[in-house]
């Protein structure tokens, strides 16, 4: 008789890794979710001058859920390499989109060559800062999923999502609100990009979030378990 596998606890029901479309599909949607957050960040949303916030919070938490999928189901040690590998294909999009800036193109497309480059330069801020939250805070979201799943004896997958993202959200947003816009907006507008990021990431995963992992993580296990 095969050894469970105390990292992958479904390892003998069909859910590896190594071999399993599911998780190919959840990897590829998380690195996607996170560049694509990365590059709606440059623009800043402002609501009735009271709430500010990069446009990227909107699809922050999305990577979030999938990050709470992978250590659910794959655990912590697989989220971890998952995530180191976003951060080395965020660095890879820094790069060439930087290429892009450096490249000369033709007098007649000025124009869209300088909102490229205005775009794109400001780029590598984000990706700095969202780098550091993203580590800080996607680490600490999978160590503590991994951690509360054992409290809670793998019941109530809800306090493990939303539990885990209360405190990882603090890690991911202060950081990245700070290195990212700290000189570009006032000291007012910074503090309430803070909070609001904060509250709104948080009421997304426990409104929209969690509920989408529940459904992804008994689709992945009902499919790969037939």
């Amino acid at each position: 008789m095969e050894n469970k596998v105390a990292e992958n606890p479904f390892k003998n029901r069909g859910l590896e890794p190594n071999n399993n479309t599911s998780f190919i599909v959840v990897c590829a949607l998380f690195v996607t979710l996170y560049v694509v957050s990365n590059v709606m960040a440059v623009k800043v949303i402002g609501l009735w001058n009271l709430f500010y916030f990069d446009a990227g919070t909107i699809t922050f938490p999305f990577a979030y859920m999938l990050g709470d999928v992978l250590t659910e189901i794959w655990g912590y040690k697989t989220a971890r390499k998952v995530i180191f590998t976003t951060l080395l294909c965020n660095i890879v999009m820094v790069l060439c989109t930087q290429i892009g800036v450096w490249l000369p193109s033709p007098d007649y497309l000025d124009t869209t060559a300088q909102a490229y480059n205005t775009m794109f330069s400001y780029v590598p801020r984000i990706v700095i800062a969202s780098l550091t939250g993203f580590l800080l805070g996607e680490l600490s979201n999978a160590w503590l999923m991994e951690k509360i799943k054992k409290w809670t004896k793998d019941k109530r997958l809800w306090v493990r999502t939303i539990g885990s993202s209360a405190v990882a959200y603090w890690f991911d947003s202060l950081p990245f609100v700070l290195i990212a816009f700290a000189g570009t907006v006032s000291t007012h507008d910074l503090l309430l990009m803070i909070a609001f990021q904060y509250v709104s990431k948080l009421l997304i995963e426990a409104v929209l979030g969690t509920p989408m992992a529940y459904a992804v993580v008994r689709l992945i296990k009902r499919k790969d378990e037939n």
